[in-house]
């Protein structure tokens, strides 16, 4: 009787694994399970819904800053930088939708198609339109081409207009794109890519949606928080972003406030960068009580920081 239970787990657990690698896009079950530490509201497709408000908030931290936050957490390997950016100067934060793209095999082709009719995805136009059809607001579309150029164009004008249009956002690419001169002219649209070239996407597979992929030298997840702007790309794990968010806040305003006193000369420059004394504590609660600028980060909050004997 043992054996025989033993031997109907082990076929209910290669049944599950069998009906996950035939998958092309992840259930919400499966997305659940890669994000599990994320304790908040979900999307209908399982990623987590990290607040509008949170990610417009990010979009004032530092590369510097969010790379310190995650290394300090254990995530050494978040950043992926040199990427030909078609506007530098802007910063993009959003919601990961990842899709994962191989070079093609006629077996491993068909099987995607198969799979791809029976999840009720597009049959019309090309297979690497089905990553942009589940996007929503706020997403940013990610995609793992293992760097093609030439043949390995995942978007042009019209998708990209497509993709902004469903998101208000852009795309990253660890691959590339074409018409970058018309994409330009896209306003509210930008893209980290490794290349453009003007061909057309030739002898590629999406093989996943919604699953892990990798990007250069980070494992992204989908529903992960992009933070993106010309020095490189951050992947930020959603449960972590809240608090990173915060921090970041109050060591840009700490900073503010640390040349505010250089300037003055009024303490030894030890006295700024170190510890802070009680004086200078108090200095910063009157200088953040005039701030000109509404502050996201509360009065509690700078209470508690400032107890952690900074």
């Amino acid at each position: 009787m043992l054996k025989r239970t033993l031997l109907l787990a082990t076929l209910g657990i290669l049944g599950s694994l069998s009906g996950r690698a035939q998958r092309i896009g992840s259930s919400p079950e499966y997305v659940k399970a890669l994000t599990a530490e994320w304790k908040g509201e979900r999307l209908p497709d399982g990623r987590p819904h990290v607040s509008d408000l949170v990610l417009e908030r990010l979009q004032n931290c530092t590369l510097e800053q969010v790379w310190g936050y995650l290394g300090k957490k254990g995530y050494r390997n978040q950043v992926e930088k040199n990427w030909v950016i078609l506007k530098p100067g802007e910063t993009m934060t959003g919601r990961v939708v990842t899709a994962q793209f191989m070079p093609s095999r006629p077996d491993l082709d068909s099987l995607v198609r198969r799979q791809g009719r029976a999840e009720g995805r597009s049959q019309k136009g090309g297979i690497n339109i089905w990553p942009i059809d589940i996007l929503t607001k706020g997403d940013i579309y990610v995609a793992d081409g293992y760097g093609k150029v030439k043949d390995g164009t995942l978007i042009g004008s019209s998708l990209g207009n497509a993709i902004y249009g469903k998101t208000g956002r852009g795309v990253i690419f660890y691959g590339s794109i074409r018409d970058m001169q018309e994409l330009k002219d896209t306003k509210g649209f930008n893209a980290w890519v490794k290349g453009h070239d003007p061909s057309y996407i030739k002898d590629m597979t999406p093989t996943s949606i919604n699953a892990p992929i990798r990007i250069g030298e980070v494992t992204v997840m989908p529903g992960d928080v992009v933070f993106a702007n010309e020095y490189g790309v951050v992947f930020i794990p959603a449960h972590l972003v809240d608090e990173l968010v915060s921090e970041s806040e109050m060591t840009a305003l700490r900073d503010e406030f640390e040349r505010f006193l250089l300037q003055q000369s009024k303490y030894p420059s030890g006295e700024i960068h170190g510890d802070w004394s009680d004086k200078i504590k108090n200095e910063f609660r009157a200088w953040v009580a005039k701030y000109p600028k509404k502050l996201a980060i509360t009065s509690k909050d700078i209470e508690a920081y400032l107890a952690k004997g900074h």
